[in-house]
């Protein structure tokens, strides 16, 4: 891992609240306030022609990967 980018992603405050509670997806999801982290990751993606998204989280279908890929397709 070349760079951890730990402020794009949610809160641990949101996290936290979160607890993998699917039902709390849709608004865990938001990243809004990011946009700047967001340019910074695109510019990565250009200079590389990639970037990897990592998660700890037990879930793979719901964690803070998923949520800031959904994010960055919203917004390319």
């Amino acid at each position: 891992m070349d760079l951890w980018m730990r402020d794009i992603t949610p809160s641990d405050g949101l996290k936290r609240w979160f607890a993998h509670d699917r039902s709390k997806w849709e608004e865990f999801r938001e990243l809004e306030g990011k946009r700047r982290l967001v340019e910074e990751l695109f510019e990565l993606e250009k200079k590389y022609g990639s970037v990897t998204l990592l998660y700890s989280a037990r879930n793979p279908g719901h964690n803070n990967a998923v949520a800031l890929m959904e994010y960055l397709r919203l917004q390319s």
